[in-house]
């Protein structure tokens, strides 16, 4: 676990970092429309991949490499284990020098995450969970207390853009019933701990590409919350093309109770 630690630290340090707030023309592209990436995303993640296959010699696959390659993402699919590796999460961040971004790798087994790591550069945090063996902020073990019993009281985040029309209009008109509700922090690296730590009871996420909700997600459970699709099967990363949608709580009671509020009509 330390080792893979040490592995984000180094290639943020490296490649990431000198890179914030400080990116030179032509080293922003579009790589799919509406999708930027950056020389930071590419650099540091060829890096990560080469250091984690000395490791540890499993298929990567990476959000970069699948953005030019489509299949490697089955390997999720067809390895029996293989690394994930998101270089710079929240890149929009990272472009517009918000210091909210991640380094996040995950190690998947049989289609199940085992291990996930996240560094935030800009707080030098380091996240870690392990399969079993709990959730951790730099060393000190993360105990996810239940939500208030009130949706009153209750803060979340609800991402509805990749939502269809009609179920994008019935979840924001039923967001009324909880105490906050923000639109997120724009990078799954900061928010997934925001639910483990407690600052957030809940989010609702669309889209789910792997290497975005694979950390987070064992990192929150790992705590004692829940990360499970909407018809309450635990997640497990898949490659893209799942967009059915994933509710992230505090406690089972939270889970069952937003999902209810949200998607009842």
């Amino acid at each position: 676990m330390d080792k893979v630690a040490e592995i984000l630290v180094e290639a943020s340090a490296e490649v990431v970092e000198p890179r914030f707030r400080a990116l030179a023309a032509g080293e922003v592209m579009e790589k799919a429309p509406g999708e930027v990436v950056t020389v930071a995303d590419r650099e540091a993640e060829v890096i990560i991949a080469r250091r984690l296959r000395e490791l540890l010699p499993l298929p990567v696959v990476g959000e970069e490499a699948v953005a030019a390659d489509p299949a490697l993402a089955l390997a999720l699919h067809s390895e029996p284990a293989v690394w994930l590796v998101d270089p710079v999460d929240g890149t929009s961040n990272f472009i517009a020098g918000r210091p909210e971004y991640a380094v996040m790798v995950s190690l998947v087994r049989a289609g199940e995450t085992v291990a996930s790591w996240i560094w935030q550069p800009s707080t030098a945090t380091s996240y870690t969970a392990e399969l079993g063996s709990g959730a951790w902020r730099d060393g000190h073990r993360l105990t996810r207390s239940p939500a208030a019993a009130d949706p009153g009281k209750w803060r979340g985040a609800v991402k509805s853009r990749f939502l269809d029309p009609d179920r994008r209009r019935l979840v924001e008109a039923n967001t009324s019933a909880f105490g906050e509700i923000t639109a997120g922090r724009h990078a799954a690296g900061i928010e997934y701990p925001d639910v483990a730590e407690g600052a957030l009871d809940f989010i609702l996420y669309w889209r789910t590409l792997p290497w975005d909700h694979a950390p987070g997600s064992l990192l929150v459970t790992e705590a004692g919350g829940v990360s499970a699709r909407l018809d309450a099967t635990p997640y497990r990363p898949e490659a893209p093309g799942c967009e059915d949608g994933l509710l992230v709580a505090a406690d089972p009671a939270t889970w069952e109770r937003t999902r209810e509020i949200l998607l009842t009509r």
